[in-house]
């Protein structure tokens, strides 16, 4: 039998589908974990877990522009990952892939967390999958600062990248798609940038590497039998297990 679970916490709200959809995925890996370990699912089974959905600025926009009027996304995540030490959990995922430029800052102000890192856990899926290339999807934020690029090839995997105009396709996929609640738009923007680099790189796996990439590019037509690697699964399955084993 396994021991109590640990209470763990999710910081959404970029955008809160993304957050929601986070808990989904949460669920579902410790359902899966459950079902792995011969137990019970039961509601009583699952770890207690806190959702902290804010309107936290825009992480891309703070990345790319310096003007004094750009609100700094670290003081808002920072209140956040506050608020769910707070409620006592000892492990955070952050359901925003950009956000994690900041990881360091929230990890460094909250040493007693585990504070999850979406990056790194999806390295070392693939690493262990035998992985060497993969095409990545993101935003221009998360391109920019190279957040993926660095650790996905300190762990042995050559991230394949869009050219700039697909870089802007996929931005008016999340932020005239995905936050707007037109999924299909976003569905034809996210297709329309995958195509090209399937053709030009083959079947390798697509990390959707912009918790709002998944919520629309499995709809693509170009995206239908396309090894699609999700990291926000990648990361609720992590958090599932530091909630059942961490003691």
């Amino acid at each position: 039998m396994l021991a109590p679970p640990q209470s763990v916490g999710i910081l959404g709200g970029m955008g809160p589908a993304a957050g929601a959809d986070f808990v989904r995925l949460f669920v579902e890996a410790c359902t899966d974990y459950l079902q792995s370990h011969g137990e019970e699912v039961r509601d009583q089974s699952f770890p207690e877990h806190w959702l902290v959905q804010m309107p936290i600025p825009d992480r891309s926009i703070a990345i790319q522009q310096s003007a004094a009027d750009v609100q700094d996304p670290a003081p808002h995540l920072l209140q956040g990952v506050g608020r769910l030490a707070a409620l006592g959990v000892r492990s955070v995922a952050v359901a925003c892939n950009t956000a994690h430029v900041w990881h360091g800052q929230m990890q460094a102000l909250f040493p007693q967390l585990s504070i999850l890192h979406i990056a790194e856990e999806t390295a070392r899926h693939l690493q262990r999958q035998g992985v060497q290339q993969a095409i990545l999807l993101a935003t221009a934020g998360t391109y920019r600062t190279g957040l993926y690029d660095q650790t996905l090839r300190a762990h042995g995997i050559t991230p394949l990248t869009p050219a700039d105009d697909g870089v802007q396709r996929l931005m008016q996929g999340i932020y005239e798609g995905v936050k707007r609640g037109d999924l299909d738009f976003a569905a034809r923007r996210f297709g329309e940038v995958l195509a090209p680099l399937l053709d030009r790189h083959g079947p390798l796996p697509v990390v959707m590497g912009c918790t709002e990439i998944p919520l629309a590019l499995p709809r693509a037509r170009e995206a239908e039998g396309a090894l699609l690697i999700d990291p926000s699964r990648i990361l609720a399955q992590a958090l599932a297990r530091r909630a059942y084993e961490a003691h």
